[in-house]
């Protein structure tokens, strides 16, 4: 046999991955997220029933500093322009834009924090919407990660690897899945303006993208201006007719070719034409914000009308998921304040704490809260210590691996909760640590996806979103 055709038959299909009674994923549990694309698993597959049907992330790309939103450290204003005690540092590795510093200043917040909620949660005066919503909100304050840069860091946060080529989480859902609705995908992209006086990280499609699964499980990204997807227009003098005509010649020619070679990815190639054809209608109809009320509009806030805003993006976000789309990921630039920190993070507060709450409230109205996940956090943290010089009213902060904060609400999670605590400089977590595997491994429990289980053969290895190393699903914070 042609070593080509070797490869081409040892690639599973979705379908055919969860044909094998060892797949993972449980045949009621498939049959009701999947509807007609569901495949029958044996009995003893099964393992629970999911509790959300879709998931939104809201990603601060940039690492926003827990020391002025989520994790209060009153105690640290004494200890304003003193040197970070080494026994806090412990040797810890340091970026190498602080490891030259002959000092570590402490630089405590200047914003205040105040308690929310029947459950009076500590949130900062810079987020005052999203504090409107703790009592939903479940807020892990003692995240971790390795990664200490912004690349590998973000990279590994959304695939499970610092080493770029593996899919996204994204991906791994359209492939567990699959979509709702025919007309759109089931993995949305949406990159957001921002306002921070600053130059922002670099955004790369493969953190949306579909690694070593069938390349229709990457994310669509919609775009702010001209089409909302590239070549979404029929060109000049081509009607939705001839379009038609012409598919319909090129997916005879498609399937031609998959017959001879088995090529998973002409099947994937067809699928596409036939997905971007129905996009066409579906598209600027999910677009269309014109039938949305004046008391939702104002609801996200006065950028909700300009198309790339965070606002706008959230709003498209919650009909999307009223679509069907199964997971919709919003990307927010510009939270890498190294330094001026006071000048820039509450311009990129401003950006995303009214709509992330009007999100929120918008699908908690629709009765679409419980079975939606909603996701909110960056790649890492900050540090305690200022980077460059420290006065009163001014200070950066450097990257910061070892705890940062992330929230959670909807989607079978328990809301007017605090998980996990860090030290008086929130420098190293003092209790429930939890990795970025551990809250991807939640993610995926709460979709129904045994993430132990969840696996494709790649390379000889069977390959999962949270590698090789121990996972836990963080049960403390599930209803």
């Amino acid at each position: 046999m042609h070593a080509i055709e070797k490869q081409y038959i040892s690639q599973e299909t979705r379908r055919q991955f969860f044909g094998k009674s060892a797949a993972g994923l449980g045949g009621a549990a498939l049959s009701y997220l999947l509807g007609k694309d569901a495949v029958a698993a044996p009995a003893e597959s099964i393992r629970f029933a999911p509790k959300a049907r879709r998931a939104i992330y809201l990603f601060m790309s940039g690492a926003p500093s827990q020391l002025d939103l989520w994790d209060p450290k009153p105690q640290m204003k004494p200890w304003f322009d003193k040197d970070l005690p080494d026994t806090v540092r412990n040797g810890q590795r340091l970026t190498t834009m602080t490891s030259k510093q002959t000092r570590f200043p402490i630089a405590p917040s200047i914003y205040n924090f105040s308690r929310h909620g029947k459950s009076g949660t500590e949130v900062s005066e810079l987020l005052p919407y999203t504090a409107e919503m703790v009592d939903d909100i479940a807020l892990i304050r003692s995240m971790w990660t390795e990664a200490i840069n912004h690349d590998p860091a973000i990279t590994y946060i959304q695939t499970g690897n610092q080493i770029p080529g593996r899919p996204s989480l994204g991906a791994w859902l359209s492939y567990g899945l699959g979509s709702e609705n025919e007309n759109l995908p089931a993995f949305v992209v949406l990159n957001s303006s921002w306002s921070a006086k600053r130059d922002a990280q670099a955004l790369f499609s493969r953190l949306w993208g579909s690694g070593f699964l069938p390349s229709k499980h990457q994310g669509v990204a919609l775009r702010s201006q001209g089409d909302p997807v590239l070549y979404l227009s029929d060109p000049k003098g081509v009607d939705r007719d001839v379009r038609r005509t012409m598919l319909d010649g090129l997916n005879a020619l498609n399937q031609k070719h998959y017959e001879a070679a088995h090529d998973p990815e002409t099947r994937t190639r067809i699928s596409q034409y036939e997905m971007a054809f129905r996009m066409q209608a579906s598209v600027p109809e999910l677009t269309d914000l014109s039938g949305e009320p004046e008391s939702v509009l104002k609801m996200y806030g006065p950028d909700v009308r300009t198309p790339g805003t965070f606002a706008y993006n959230c709003l498209l976000a919650r009909r999307m998921a009223e679509r069907g789309v199964r997971f919709s990921q919003i990307f927010h630039r510009g939270w890498d304040q190294h330094g001026a920190l006071p000048r820039d993070l509450p311009l990129q507060a401003r950006d995303v704490d009214q709509a992330s709450a009007a999100l929120l409230k918008d699908l908690k109205m629709r009765g679409m809260l419980d079975d939606t996940l909603v996701v909110w956090g960056g790649e890492f943290g900050r540090t305690i210590y200022c980077q460059g010089t420290l006065t009163p009213e001014n200070y950066g902060r450097d990257h910061h691996p070892r705890c940062f904060s992330v929230w959670m609400a909807g989607g079978g999670i328990r809301g007017g909760q605090v998980y996990g605590e860090t030290d008086d400089f929130s420098y190293n977590i003092t209790q429930n640590p939890v990795h970025i595997r551990d809250l991807n491994a939640t993610i995926l429990h709460q979709l129904g996806i045994d993430h132990e289980r969840f696996s494709v053969k790649h390379m000889g290895l069977d390959q999962k979103l949270t590698g090789v190393d121990e996972a836990r699903v963080v049960k403390a914070i599930l209803s």
